[in-house]
């Protein structure tokens, strides 16, 4: 019998728990037992099976079980015959002709296998494998005896929970030595290897390293992990149907997609008390997502150092895949997802999810997030959990902003301060004074009708009912979330999970740089500890790195409003006689301030994306220098880092739109340039607005982004994928092994859900900060999410490896930022509509300065514009000779009009503010605090309803 007795020693300082190996012969024979109980017999009465398993990192002169031959050799085992004399070939060798050859042929194919040392070359590999063709009459590993979606060993009874892959080199000594100490360290924590030689792979260089767990060691590591397992069947009485739920039946899905496994009660695995748990096959007890978890786990924390090295620093896979070891470690996927699996022992989960939740005219089905839980883990699994429910929320706010975009565009003929615009009575005869010095001249107030009628779209009554509506979601989204959350954390038996319990994992990388220890007075344990000097050292450096940073983007977005200053003096000029208006259609769409701001708005999206580029690389850098303690925490650094640097990259310009640009511009004779000193006077809103100018900026970025982003998620794996397997197209179904299927898959990082997160919170972003200037943004979210479920699905199922899965109760730090985020669209929505947008004023005109008090618009351009003189413009301010259209005549026009609310000249109080002003700037403060005082006590109703939720249902179950 095996010996499977547990080891208590260390692999140098490692702190692995470690088993024993079968013992076989003087050494291992990749994982098989000395007997051979449970393993598949040669029966004499059928004709052999042309198998060969050659010997892998073994020591025995042996080719292994299952091996039968012709002939008359010496010590070929029992129940061998032949002819010749061979020593020791081991049980059951079968073959035709000189037994001489064939063991002449064993040193070399032993020395190829054993350790992780493979220094002979191809040729002489095939030249081997071709003797050992001739002298036996076989081929080496018949690929047709095992399935192409085969995730089992040889054997065909262990299962594979992790591939190791890599490319031998021929002047790579020190891989191979490395690679040959972490497989034999592998081993020695109980781990079974069975290796895919190179000549039998697609490329014919690649090795396919397969790991299997043995019972061992999976219920060893479940212990330590404290991975919960069912002890009983659930007896709580289902709930009853909900009324009408047939109404639903379109968007469900089949029970047993939305719940794969039985509900059970569980309880954390202890070894000790085995019968206690409902046990009825230690092979399929722990499913696949947990194996490879634990099998991670191992690899993260295994040592590639020989026992006498100086250098313990040397662990880990994330290492080895660093300086090329491995070329790549991941799980298998249980099936092709277009295909189940012909092996009755597979599940075939990946076809499942593909045929139901992948494809996209899936895309009004619920997602069978039980399936996704099981297959990919918990942390992917609330992922798409948030993302669905955030899309769901997405269509209450969609068809509010669709409603109010409509009322905007029905009520055309009611736009009075429009119709004054346009009017050749009114606007046709209004002087306005001009935009820019020297190069921008005099023109008329209806030159800027069509982006008034535009602005009203935007700009009307819905406005402010949409900017309050949106308050109220936003606060409503996040508490029903917690509620949701709430659920699944029960539901998926996450109750009592708390993110302390994963101090026992602590990132591999933090146990090697942290070479002092101290006791834990809670837990009264030694532990590794980071020295405060050193640690506060590293902070301030990343600080400052962050703050260098963000300090950069500044300055772009600086520099993008120095353009727009500058060039829009050169539109204005170019474009002072209208040559675009022969345009067909658009031309006479095109204006000065529109040519700015979409020329603008472009480069700066063009210098957001390559931030985006530079800055991913460093964020990862100086956390990866702060050595935090766990994945969690370094998880959330990075996310604090990414989204402070993102929220400033990307919302920066639609700031600037909505809040400075207009409201710092001073008066004719006394305007305020950039700076102070230079000559780039600032920019004047549109006298239709600056929100129109905003919706433009919004549009292009968020937009812009979406489109970027989902070329980036799912044609560029896409055209990866495709080029990577082009070889294989060709090949039959039974050459392309699972594995090697696998592995030309793009792999998914441990980072990879990290994007996917801060993708959705930027776009919530975009959404809640600036809603009020662009009701149609939560449609056009809305339409991006429902492709996006379903890319996220198909990209996950199809276009990448199989995640490690992993545990995770919330949304981590994302919860934080939604939090802030919401906080602060409420602050800023109402800065839009008081600041930004014209309601406030044409409010405050209609019920206290109309005339007669007749409640109507009318006369309001006239009221909403100053009066300035000519004369009184300095040299560097008045137009050149030339700029000025033809119909001007200075000795007939003497003054022009701006947008303010100041004495006209003459007056005693000339060129300052009106009462009117102040009493508009105390209605928009009002309106502000109104709209942030009102969010606060919604919140407080609900906070304490889903607080409460949790603990509601556990009493009553």
């Amino acid at each position: 019998m095996s010996d499977r007795s547990r080891l208590t020693g260390k692999i140098g300082d490692e702190t692995l728990i470690e088993m024993s190996q079968n013992s076989l012969c003087d050494g291992d024979n990749n994982g098989f037992p000395h007997d051979t109980d449970g393993y598949p017999q040669p029966d004499p009465s059928e004709s052999p099976t042309p198998y060969i398993n050659p010997p892998d990192h073994g020591s025995c002169e042996s080719l292994g079980p299952g091996v039968q031959g012709h002939g008359t050799c010496d010590s070929l085992g029992p129940g061998v015959q032949g002819h010749g004399t061979c020593d020791s070939l081991g049980l059951g060798v079968q073959g035709h002709g000189s037994c001489d050859s064939l063991r002449s042929s064993l040193p070399s194919i032993h020395s190829h296998h054993s350790g992780s040392d493979h220094s002979d070359s191809s040729p002489e590999r095939g030249q081997i494998l071709r003797r050992l063709s001739t002298v036996t009459g076989l081929t080496g590993v018949d690929k047709h005896q095992q399935s192409k979606d085969s995730v089992f060993f040889r054997d065909g009874k262990r299962r594979i929970d992790f591939i190791l892959s890599y490319v031998d080199d021929r002047d790579g000594e020190r891989k191979q030595e490395r690679r040959k100490e972490y497989e034999a360290n592998l081993k020695k924590a109980g781990l079974e290897l069975e290796t895919e030689d190179q000549s039998e792979s697609d490329d014919g260089k690649t090795y396919y390293v397969k790991i299997h767990t043995p019972w061992d060691v999976l219920a060893t590591y479940a212990d330590v992990l404290k991975i919960k397992v069912p002890f009983k069947a659930n007896d709580i009485p289902a709930h009853k149907d909900i009324p009408m739920n047939w109404l639903f039946t379109p968007f469900r899905l089949p029970n047993h997609i939305m719940n794969p496994e039985p509900d059970y009660f569980t309880s954390p695995f202890n070894k000790e008390k085995i019968d206690f748990f409902l046990i009825d096959d230690k092979e399929t007890f722990f499913p696949p997502s947990v194996r490879n978890r634990i099998v991670y786990y191992i690899l993260a924390r295994c040592a590639y150092y020989k026992e006498d090295s100086d250098d313990k620093n040397k662990k880990g896979i994330k290492r080895l895949l660093n300086n090329g070891t491995y070329g790549a470690a991941f799980p298998l996927h249980d099936s092709r997802y277009w295909k189940a699996s012909r092996d009755p022992n597979s599940e075939s989960e990946r076809f499942s999810l593909y045929k139901h939740w992948a494809r996209f005219f899936s895309f009004f089905k619920e997602q069978p997030l039980n399936l996704i839980r099981k297959y990919y883990g918990e942390k992917i699994g609330i992922y798409f959990a948030w993302l669905g429910f955030y899309t769901e929320m997405l269509f209450f706010a969609a068809v509010v902003g669709l409603i109010c975009f409509l009322y905007g565009l029905f009520t055309f003929d009611d736009n009075v301060w429009s119709k004054e615009i346009c009017s050749e009575e009114i606007g046709g005869n209004i002087i306005m004074c001009p935009l820019c010095d020297k190069t921008c001249g005099y023109w008329k107030l209806n030159s800027t009708c069509n982006s008034s009628w535009q602005s009203h779209m935007f700009d009307n009554v819905g406005t402010v009912f949409f900017a309050i509506f949106m308050g109220i979601w936003v606060t409503l989204f996040l508490e029903f979330w917690k509620r949701r959350q709430a659920r699944l954390e029960y539901e998926w038996d996450l109750v009592d999970f708390e993110e302390e319990q994963q101090q026992l994992q602590l990132r591999p990388e933090y146990e090697i740089k942290c070479t002092s220890r101290r006791l834990n007075r809670v837990t009264q344990e030694m532990e590794p500890y980071f020295p405060a000097k050193s640690q506060c050292a590293r902070t301030f450096l990343s600080g400052a790195t962050v703050i260098f940073w963000i300090s950069l983007i500044i300055a772009c977005i600086i520099g993008v409003i120095a353009y727009r200053l500058a060039v829009y003096a050169a539109f204005a000029s170019i474009m002072k006689d209208s040559p675009t208006n022969n345009i067909h259609m658009v031309g006479s769409l095109i204006t000065p301030q529109l040519a700015t701001s979409v020329t603008a708005s472009c480069i700066n999206f063009v210098i957001i994306m390559i931030l985006n580029v530079m800055y991913e690389r460093v964020a990862i850098w100086i956390t990866d220098m702060e050595i935090p303690k766990t994945h969690l925490e370094y998880e959330n650094k990075l996310t604090v880092k990414m989204f402070l640097f993102q929220f400033v990259n990307y919302y920066s310009s639609c700031f600037y739109v909505a809040f400075f640009k207009g409201k710092f511009v001073g008066r004719p004779g006394d305007y305020i340039y950039m700076f102070g000193w230079s000559k780039l006077r600032n920019e004047e809103c549109d006298p239709g607005g600056c929100l129109i100018e905003l919706t433009t900026q919004l549009v292009i970025v968020m937009a812009g982004k979406q489109v970027w982003g989902n070329i980036q998620e799912a044609l560029v794996p896409w055209l990866l994928n495709w080029w990577g397997s082009r070889k294989a197209r060709s090949h039959p179904e039974s050459l392309y092994s699972r594995w090697e299927q696998d592995h030309d898959l793009q792999n998914f990082s441990h980072l990879g859900l990290f994007y996917e997160y801060l993708e959705m919170v930027i776009q919530f972003g975009f959404i809640t900060l600036f809603v009020a200037s662009f009701p149609l943004a939560p449609l056009l979210a809305l339409l991006n999410n429902i492709i996006e479920v379903r890319v996220d699905a198909w990209k996950f199922t199809t276009q990448f490896r199989r995640p490690v899965a992993a545990k995770a109760h919330s949304i981590g730090a994302w919860q934080e930022i939604l939090n802030g985020v919401a906080v602060f669209s409420v602050v800023t929505n109402a800065f839009i509509v008081a600041f930004t947008s014209d309601m406030i004023p044409r409010l405050v005109y209609m019920y206290a300065y109309s005339p007669d008090n007749d409640l109507s618009m009318k006369g309001y351009i006239n009221n909403s514009l100053s009066v300035f003189n000519i004369s009184g413009f300095s040299e560097d301010n008045r137009p050149d000779d030339g700029e000025s259209p033809e119909w001007f005549n200075s000795s007939v026009i003497t003054t022009c009009r701006y947008r303010d609310y100041r004495y006209p000249p003459g007056h005693e109080k000339q060129y300052t503010h009106t009462m009117q002003f102040w009493h508009i700037l105390a209605a928009k403060l009002a309106f502000i605090i109104i709209m942030e005082v009102g969010r606060t006590p919604l919140a407080t109703l609900l906070e304490p309803a889903i607080e409460t939720e949790p603990i509601e249902r556990a009493w009553k179950l």
